[in-house]
């Protein structure tokens, strides 16, 4: 059996928790800028409407007393390290997706094992960390995530084994693992709108629709998902970008936010014990059009000027310079442990 466990409103939950002002109102998390969006709301602003990726402006036109509060990354990644060290207890097998959600593999076929690890867990966020997990149970990864999103917050979703493809048929299509925004209108459009309906599909449609990766979707959609917990699962990249208030062109600004943007990643780098030998750059222009440039370097690196010079490479390289920008974002990827490379040296 697999636990999936996800955060109820993180950064939203966060904030309230440290600050009891702001438990029980309308919350955003959100930069200030006139361009922000909302990171987080919480369930007493999602009534009205409020969602995450909503531009801020939108959220207080629905919701005018909404109460808007900066993110604080430390305080996330705090509480993120204390909630995992929870789930890694006994040895038990975690794949982290993202601060606030990860499967972890329950180590028995036991249904009721299993739940009770579930509450366990569940009870212990509370107490000690002062937060709320939703969580689902079931036999398969895919499984488990889409119960977990059933009864939040601070809920448990349970599907016993047998029972999975008939949990899942009456869902929309777009549930469905892997099944993007892209993917679910052309689906709808061929008469493909439920879970269920992907199952029972002949194999001339199904390789039409999907092509080779059909037999997996119709796998996932009669409930058969045989992966298992990946605890060596490793974050591929990190990156940083920001939204201009207003479209830049000043190359001072620009040179000045990728040496901000080099020394958090460097940060970064260096609180998780990792090296990057990828650095890339992303540039929004004000007609939305998007433009990446990355170079490899010949040494994995954490320090904070080489990823700077890396950056401005890739600036120059992206020949936009005089062109109205709206957006600039830095990554690096290739990443690896110190451990490692001190192997790979000797």
């Amino acid at each position: 059996m697999i636990v999936h466990f996800d955060l109820d409103a993180f950064y939203a939950s966060v904030a309230q928790r440290d600050d009891p002002s702001l438990r029980g109102v309308p919350l955003a998390i959100s930069g200030s800028s006139r361009r922000a969006v909302v990171l987080t709301a919480s369930y007493e602003a999602r009534p009205f409407g409020v969602r995450s990726a909503m531009p801020l402006y939108r959220a207080r036109e629905l919701c005018p007393q909404l109460v808007v509060v900066p993110p604080d990354f430390t305080r996330y990644r705090e509480a993120s390290r204390a909630v995992f060290a929870i789930f890694e207890e006994d040895g038990r097998a975690v794949e982290g997706l993202s601060l606030d959600e990860a499967f972890v593999d329950a180590r028995t076929d036991d249904l009721e094992a299993a739940c009770a690890l579930a509450e366990r867990v569940r009870a212990r966020i509370r107490a000690e960390i002062g937060l709320t997990a939703s969580a689902g149970v079931a036999r398969g990864k895919m499984i488990a995530k889409i119960a977990s999103d059933l009864r939040k917050p601070d809920g448990l979703t349970v599907v016993e084994p047998g029972s999975e493809a008939t949990f899942l048929a009456p869902m929309p299509v777009g549930r469905l693992w892997g099944i993007g925004p892209k993917t679910q209108p052309r689906l709808e459009a061929a008469g493909i709108r439920t879970i269920g309906d992907v199952a029972v599909l002949a194999d001339e449609a199904l390789y039409a629709l999907f092509g080779r990766s059909g037999p997996f979707f119709r796998d996932l959609a009669r409930g058969i998902d045989e992966r298992a917990v990946d605890p060596s699962r490793e974050r591929k990249s990190i990156s940083t970008e920001e939204t201009f208030e207003y479209d830049v062109t000043d190359e001072q600004r620009i040179h000045a936010l990728l040496r901000e943007q080099a020394d958090e990643l460097a940060r970064d780098l260096l609180a998780k014990g990792l090296r990057a030998q990828t650095v890339g750059v992303k540039i929004k222009r004000a007609d939305f059009t998007v433009t990446g440039r990355q170079t490899t370097l010949a040494v994995a690196t954490n320090d904070a000027d080489a990823i700077h010079d890396a950056a401005r490479w890739c600036w120059q390289r992206s020949e936009v310079a005089g062109t109205p920008i709206r957006l600039l974002g830095t990554r690096v990827a290739s990443l690896t442990d110190e451990e490692a490379r001190e192997l790979r040296l000797l």
